[in-house]
């Protein structure tokens, strides 16, 4: 975040590719740590060229109650909204990772906070399928908000061992070879009112590579 966002602008216009989001991950629940770095994170954003920054409520304090927590949720959200709605038109992405978006009901209460068109929701396919939801149900019920998406697949060994015991997992498998109906995931996204980008998550060039074909050939 401290190095010159104009430069990443630079590099990517030279090889001819654009930066879909900025993951800009602070807990939203300590604005000690996000608001600041959420504002700023904004401001890199809107420099660099990409047009949505994602982030998620971060673990809880632990002396914090759950009305004092979107209290504080709702102040930073308040204030990084007025930093990404006045003329930068960058659109904050709320994912579902932390104790409380953990759920779609969760997800709902912290979008809700604030009325501004600057938030919208940054979908997890991986995520919200170890939270124990159904992805594609999730997916529908947010498609209105969507203003992002993460592509991520979960193997059968993960979710096994995984799913209904964690919020989330930084990457997952190759699209395509875990439990996630991609078909699915597309033809709803197909009927969102933007075009969302696919970030894919997962841990290797080579599944990256096997994740983009596999996508296109559903496309």
């Amino acid at each position: 975040m401290l190095n010159d966002p104009l430069r990443i602008r630079r590099a990517c216009e030279r090889y001819g590719v654009k930066v879909s989001a900025l993951s800009a991950h602070s807990p939203l629940c300590k604005p000690e740590i996000s608001l600041e770095y959420l504002k700023q994170a904004i401001r890199f954003t809107s420099e660099c060229g990409a047009p949505v920054v994602n982030t998620d409520e971060g673990p809880k304090p632990d002396w914090t109650t759950e009305e004092e927590d979107h209290t504080l949720m709702r102040y930073v959200l308040a204030e990084a909204a007025r930093v990404a709605e006045p003329r930068r038109n960058i659109a904050i992405g709320l994912e579902p990772h932390q104790q409380y978006s953990k759920t779609s009901a969760g997800l709902d209460r912290i979008h809700a906070l604030v009325d501004s068109p600057a938030i919208g929701i940054n979908f997890d396919t991986g995520n919200s399928y170890l939270s124990g939801e159904d992805p594609l149900v999730w997916l529908e019920h947010v498609k209105d908000r969507l203003v992002h998406l993460h592509a991520k697949d979960i193997s059968m060994a993960q979710s096994e061992a995984e799913r209904g015991k964690v919020t989330g997992t930084p990457v997952g498998c190759a699209c395509g070879e875990g439990v996630i109906d991609w078909a699915g995931v597309i033809r709803i996204c197909k009927t969102c009112p933007r075009d969302i980008v696919f970030s894919v998550e997962c841990g290797t060039v080579e599944q990256a590579a096997r994740s983009i074909d596999h996508l296109r050939a559903l496309l």
